[in-house]
């Protein structure tokens, strides 16, 4: 793989969810991360399409036998970094914790990702992405006015406060290494991922200008300038015209009564404001209001389906999706202008690369015989 981060090699004890995500973020840039599977591991969580698991090797070891944590030891010393997802003190009672893996290669950069952080009264508890950000603050931000917390996927914790600023902390640690000669260990909490994404909102509420009820500020559905409208074929628009010379000119395209829409900071109006708009926006169909703003400063986008974003003119211009195996996903990004990332290969198999990866880490072929033997490692 080519990209800015060619030449490193990570390891990635295999996870779901937002360890993958860490690890499809540094492969997309270049870094060689070897997937660290089960033996007989669960084929369907990789075959196919499964993006997350893109541009891997694989290596079917058994981290619960002796021997199969020492191979983890040995593969350490031919490594820049790690990254794991397990729950506090997983990885100890294994043998290949931080300090065991840091003895045997004191370069090595260890990546730990948990909801919680590996301490604290509820390092030890079980939890997913809503429970975080609903730790963090993040979660009580979201929704309209009047009605409960709405959860965005698991983007915010998972994805955006764990696996994106695990691979952030990753490439600070391997930044660090290469200056100081040491490894460290890096403890990502999702609940402080998440909260560090509120890090606007918590200066806007030091400031008096944020409050905790929902749907009543400018960003969160609350400003009738910011949102998304249902149009006349039931189909969706977004609308973000913020600045006073945005507003104007949505003012202008929509044919908005200034008399009703003149004022657009009147927030006590706000309500009001928006039921109109609403009923504007019903007026025509999506494809209408594109044709009408599309391509202006009004600050406006469709609100397009999975099957649709990648076939919109501009997400075709820049290939902002590519096309793996007859699957479309989107391309790595951000983009380089000399060491451009390459086109993603899909996930393979457990095993798929067990015995290529080891001897390409000095293992010698007695080694390998005797760990196939005795089913420590397999080979697809």
């Amino acid at each position: 793989m080519s990209g800015p981060l060619s030449g490193l090699r990570i390891l990635e004890l295999a996870g779901i969810g937002p360890g993958p995500f860490c690890g499809m973020m540094l492969a997309d840039m270049g870094a060689e991360v070897i997937r660290i599977d089960r033996p007989g591991g669960n084929p369907s969580a990789y075959v196919g399409h499964n993006v997350l698991f893109r541009n891997r090797r694989s290596v079917a070891l058994d981290l619960k036998s002796p021997e199969g944590a020492a191979a983890l030891l040995q593969l350490c010393e031919h490594a820049d970094g790690l990254i794991e997802g397990f729950r506090p003190g997983v990885t100890e009672r294994l043998g290949v914790g931080p300090d065991a893996c840091l003895a045997r290669n004191p370069r090595l950069v260890y990546g730990r990702m948990t909801g919680w952080g590996q301490d604290g009264p509820l390092a030890q508890v079980a939890g997913h992405d809503i429970n975080y950000i609903a730790l963090s603050g993040a979660l009580h931000a979201m929704g309209r006015r009047g009605e409960q917390p709405m959860p965005p996927l698991n983007l915010v914790g998972d994805f955006g406060g764990g696996g994106m600023m695990l691979a952030f902390g990753m490439v600070c640690g391997l930044l660090e290494a290469q200056r100081s000669g040491q490894g460290q260990v890096i403890d990502t909490s999702m609940v402080e991922g998440s909260a560090a994404l509120m890090a606007m909102f918590y200066g806007l509420r030091a400031q008096k200008m944020f409050t905790d009820e929902r749907g009543t500020h400018m960003l969160d559905t609350g400003a009738h300038f910011y949102d998304t409208y249902e149009t006349a074929d039931g189909k969706y628009v977004s609308i973000g015209s913020i600045e006073s010379k945005f507003y104007a000119l949505l003012m202008e395209k929509a044919e908005l009564d200034p008399s009703v829409f003149g004022k657009p900071m009147d927030m006590k109006r706000w309500p009001d404001m928006k039921a109109q708009l609403a009923a504007v926006m019903r007026t025509k169909t999506r494809d209408e209001w594109c044709a009408l703003m599309e391509g202006t400063d009004v600050c406006f986008a469709p609100v397009l389906s999975l099957e649709e974003a990648p076939k919109h003119p501009h997400n075709v211009a820049r290939e902002s999706f590519v096309e793996v195996e007859g699957a479309l996903q989107p391309r790595p990004t951000p983009r380089f202008s000399r060491t451009a990332s390459s086109v993603p290969e899909p996930a393979r198999m457990p095993g798929t690369h067990t015995l290529a990866v080891l001897r390409d880490c000095g293992f010698s072929e007695t080694q390998l015989d005797a760990l196939l033997a005795s089913g420590v490692i397999a080979q697809l």
